[in-house]
Parts: C-alpha cells; sequence; structure tokens
C-alpha cells in the first residue's frame, strides 16, 4: 500500500509594502519551486543527488495575522529573548498577547513559521531561513 507522504508546512506571515518581506516571499518561492523540481525528476538514478535535494514543503504566504492560538506558538518557538522580534515592544508572553489583542499592527512581519519542527524567524535572516528549510526531515 502507497501512502502519500505528507509535507511539513512553512507559513510566511507577510507585509506586501514591505522591503524584507517580499525578499523572504522570494527566497521561500524559490526554495519551495527548486525543492519540487528536484523532487520530481527520476530519484533512483542518483542518490547522491538525493542527499544536496532541499526536502519538499507546502508553503503558506499570508497577510493576515496569526490567530491569538497561533501567536502562542509563534511565541514558545522563539522563547523569551525572541518575543519582542515578534510583538513590538513586548517583553514577556503575557505582554505580547495583551497587546497583540488591543492591537494586531504589533505583530512584526516578515515571519516564517514551521509548524511540524516548532521553529520560528522573525525578519529577513536569510541564512537563518535557509538554514530551517535545510533542517527539514527527508520525507
Amino acid at each position: 500500500m502507497f501512502f502519500r507522504k505528507t509535507l511539513d508546512i512553512i507559513t510566511l506571515f507577510h507585509k506586501a509594502g514591505s522591503p524584507a518581506s517580499q525578499r523572504v516571499a522570494t527566497l521561500l518561492k524559490q526554495a519551495s519551486a527548486a525543492a519540487s523540481s528536484t523532487a520530481t525528476e527520476d530519484q533512483a538514478s542518483d542518490s547522491a543527488a538525493q542527499t544536496t535535494q532541499r526536502p519538499e514543503f507546502d508553503l503558506n504566504i499570508t497577510e493576515e495575522a496569526p490567530t491569538t492560538d497561533q501567536l502562542q506558538t509563534i511565541l514558545e518557538y522563539v522563547g523569551p529573548k525572541g518575543i519582542s522580534s515578534i510583538i513590538n515592544g513586548a517583553e514577556t508572553e503575557i505582554d505580547a498577547l495583551r497587546k497583540f489583542k488591543q492591537s494586531r499592527d504589533t505583530f512584526q512581519r516578515p515571519v516564517v513559521v514551521d509548524w511540524s519542527n516548532g521553529k520560528a524567524i522573525a525578519g529577513d535572516n536569510e541564512s537563518a531561513i535557509l538554514t530551517m528549510l535545510n533542517a527539514l526531515p527527508k520525507k
């Protein structure tokens, strides 16, 4: 019996008017397209090529703010030191949730989230984003 592999979901919380967010969106689209195109080639032909191939993932780009539950999860992923990079001016998780409920504009984009592996990256650090994508488990 054959089961279709489930792909890890990567979400970009995007702001269209932000150059940083546009760079991250382009980076993720290119990485997703590259992973998809190499995954469809004859993978039995060269096992060495498979080891350097980036795993496929489902890319979700949204301009919507996260839900409160999603935000709580993102804050857990970034830990106490990363809270202020997610919610402008917040120092603790409780403070972040309070500020977010008062104004969703406090949520700082871009934020890239790997829901399957518990990671989130705020900002446009391409190296950190590519490292996160390269760490996705091969399915």
